[in-house]
């Protein structure tokens, strides 16, 4: 585990610079400028993301599943919550009523790096349709399943670990065996197996939406996904389009994916 997970004001940062960098301009040119947005994000953790879209004047919602980071959110982000500008709502997706505890149905739905730790993600997003409103778009940005570290072993303990691509696609017991004999801690590798479980390519990703009538806008590939650049000091690659149309490879070499759809 890098550092950087462990300090979440660091990586709160991380994850505003990023949406403000590279998917505030994405996805701007399906909202006129002047267009106050009702944006809401499902999985925010500690809500980087929306610190963009607030400071664009924006109104905020966010939905996350954990308790202590929910409760960091409105540390961090104590200013908007007080005006107004932003609430959170500490639930799971699938309790949500949308006529009960949401206010109002939403122009933008972000699910950043996130979509790939729900189980049945077809039916989330049937879910999630639920809650835009007519003529609203969603964005979603997601790691490829079989990527080089599309299994999140940066956040093992065991330094090999965490800098060893692709063993993540490795039979499962022979993934947990790997995990365990390194010294891995038990909760670390349940989570580790978790997210073996929910891992969403490229393909599937396109295929449930489609299954959902869900059209899709705009897509957009990366061979180090933007939020490298923050954490490591990476440049910014997009990957080919020419390449990113071939399934082999691109599930392999994009670390990340943009699209908006509606």
């Amino acid at each position: 585990m890098y550092e950087f997970h462990k300090d979440k004001k660091r990586y709160f940062d991380f994850q505003y610079r990023t949406a403000r960098d590279y998917i505030l301009p994405f996805i701007a040119e399906f909202f006129p400028s002047d267009k106050t947005l009702r944006v809401l994000e499902v999985g925010c953790a500690e809500a980087g993301v929306l610190k963009a879209f607030v400071e664009q004047g924006h109104q905020c919602t966010g939905i996350e599943l954990s308790e202590s980071r929910t409760t960091l959110a409105r540390q961090f982000q104590a200013e908007a919550v007080a005006s107004g500008e932003l609430r959170f709502l500490n639930k799971n997706i699938y309790d949500i009523d949308g006529k009960k505890d949401l206010e109002y149905l939403f122009d933008l739905i972000i699910l950043k790096d996130v979509i790939e730790h729900i189980p049945d993600q077809q039916r989330v997003l049937g879910k999630l349709k639920e809650f835009l409103a007519e003529d609203g778009k969603m964005f979603f940005g997601f790691p490829p399943w079989q990527m080089p570290f599309g299994g999140h072993q940066q956040i093992c303990e065991n330094k090999l670990l965490k800098a060893l691509p692709w063993y993540h696609l490795l039979p499962r017991g022979l993934y947990h065996s790997i995990l365990k004999a390194a010294g891995e801690k038990p909760s670390r590798i349940e989570e580790l197996l978790e997210i073996k479980d929910t891992g969403i390519s490229i393909g599937q990703f396109e295929k449930y939406c489609r299954a959902n009538d869900l059209s899709i806008f705009k897509s957009k590939y990366f061979f180090t996904n933007p939020i490298y650049h923050f954490k490591f000091g990476l440049p910014v690659i997009a990957f080919p389009n020419f390449l990113g149309k071939i399934p082999f490879i691109r599930n392999f070499y994009i670390t990340a994916s943009y699209y908006v759809v509606g």
